[in-house]
């Protein structure tokens, strides 16, 4: 018998973007099967030339937690609890930068956000700064 998970792909952020900067994510439930992998996807526009998008996290009553960043260099940046089963490609010619989950588990059942450079950890340094 397969156990169904349901992941949640809620909002995209785009702090401090400019106008003519977007992120969009399908606003819906994505039901997925225990073990299977799945992807989620994020698109965005920019007029930098550099983008960095970041994914996030966020569990039932929890705060968003950073997973990875992907940036046209191809450094990135993945946080150790992700490191295994979370994949991001970013690609800057279809400006996208999907989320690939592998083995999915039940522990992965949360609310994934897309983010563009700013981001939520930049507007918290500002008001921690202000402080």
């Amino acid at each position: 018998m397969r156990n169904w998970l349901i992941l949640h792909v809620l909002a995209a952020c785009c702090f401090g973007c400019r106008a003519e900067e977007s992120v969009i994510q399908p606003t819906e439930d994505v039901e997925v099967v225990e073990g299977q992998p799945t992807q989620l996807s994020c698109t965005f526009d920019t007029t930098d030339l550099s983008p960095y998008l970041f994914w996030y996290k966020q569990q039932a009553n929890g705060k968003p937690m950073f997973m990875l960043r992907e940036d046209t260099f191809g450094t990135g940046e993945t946080a150790t609890e992700f490191k295994e089963r979370f994949h991001a490609r970013l690609n800057v010619t279809a400006k996208s930068v999907p989320l690939t989950i592998q083995r999915l588990q039940l522990s992965d059942s949360a609310v994934y956000y897309c983010a563009l450079r700013p981001t939520v950890t930049t507007v918290y340094s500002a008001l921690l700064q202000k402080l």
